[in-house]
């Protein structure tokens, strides 16, 4: 089978590699769809933390289910996707019900190698079922989940103002899950394409691009001179984190979902006044995946309007670079297998 492997920041190159057997606990899948996110990205321009090289990327998946061990209710032909991130279920993380934040955690194409090949071994329990959805649909509900877990870790509620910086993938789907929970998103990106698409794609009313903009004043007028009580920040950019805390509502949440390599810092007084919550959201759950499909099944979330730019495996190693240019105007690529 073939295989691509990042072999160092900026190069990849294919290979050939024996069909993978299966163990017990193990599940075989022959890929059809492979989504590529901004973890790929930064793997490949050597930003990305917890990464080692060589590495195969790609963790955001659909394929058909070959073979498999220890599945009950799975069948063999049927479409799938998988929650990529493999926990040791021994941790006090993974004893209290989050394994996606496991001590031990091993994510697939970041910390071990992923799914930029012809077929790939996974845990079994990491099998999600398609539900119905297409290839596509199910490549998507990975980053989807991302967004989704954020907007439940800080418990969004229906009517609140939310701002969401950063408009790339997991950025929109934190601002979809926040529609779904009734929220009113405003958008924060200094791409204004990318806000264009925020506003005629998804339907999110308020923008604001603070590179043109006063980003305080505009919040303040659309949210009638209160600010937004919940912040996600979805850009993995150490300036807009560090920024971020002066956007944020008295008594607000502050939710970190981007990531990046360098220590973040607040102004002290800034954070405490506001008796701020400050946390994290790292990955996603089976729950957060279920009420993904779930809400595309029910037309809540469109996933297709988010695959911009497709490319055949083959084209991968060549056009990759490509992508990461502002003015390819890519949103969500996808890698399709024939």
């Amino acid at each position: 089978m073939k295989i691509l492997y990042c072999n160092q920041p900026g190069a990849f190159s294919y290979a050939e590699k024996a069909l993978p057997e299966i163990k017990p606990g193990e599940a075989l899948i022959k890929i059809k769809r492979i989504g590529i996110c901004g973890t790929d990205y930064h793997a490949f321009g050597g930003s990305q933390p917890f990464f080692t090289y060589p590495r195969v990327l790609g963790h955001e998946l659909a394929g058909e289910l070959i073979d498999f061990s220890d599945a009950p209710g799975f069948k063999k032909g049927e479409a799938v996707t998988i929650i990529p991130y493999f926990n040791c279920k021994t941790c006090i993380a993974c004893r209290t019900g989050k394994p996606n934040c496991c001590q031990k955690i091993n994510v697939f194409g970041v910390h071990i190698d992923g799914g930029m090949a012809e077929y790939v071994v996974v845990p079994s329990y990491s099998l999600v079922h398609s539900q119905g959805l297409s290839f596509d649909d199910l490549a998507l509900v990975e980053p989807l989940a991302i967004g989704a877990h954020g907007i439940k870790r800080a418990q969004v509620q229906a009517g609140e103002f939310i701002l969401v910086i950063g408009a790339g993938p997991i950025g929109l789907g934190t601002m979809e899950f926040a529609k779904v929970a009734g929220a009113k998103v405003i958008a924060m990106d200094t791409n204004t394409m990318r806000l264009d698409f925020c506003k005629h794609q998804l339907g999110v009313e308020f923008t604001v691009n603070p590179a043109t903009e006063n980003a305080i004043e505009k919040l303040l007028n659309i949210t009638n001179g209160d600010m937004p009580t919940a912040i996600f920040d979805a850009t993995g950019n150490l300036k807009a984190i560090n920024n971020g805390i002066n956007y944020l509502a008295h008594g607000g949440r502050y939710v970190l979902i981007g990531l990046q390599k360098e220590a973040f810092s607040f102004s002290h007084p800034e954070f405490h006044k506001r008796e701020s919550t400050l946390m994290s959201s790292r990955n996603a759950t089976r729950e957060d995946f279920e009420h993904v499909i779930s809400s595309i099944k029910k037309g809540l979330v469109n996933s297709k309007t988010y695959i911009t730019h497709r490319l055949s495996f083959d084209e991968v190693k060549d056009q990759f670079e490509m992508l990461l240019k502002p003015e390819s105007g890519v949103i969500k690529a996808m890698i399709n297998f024939f």
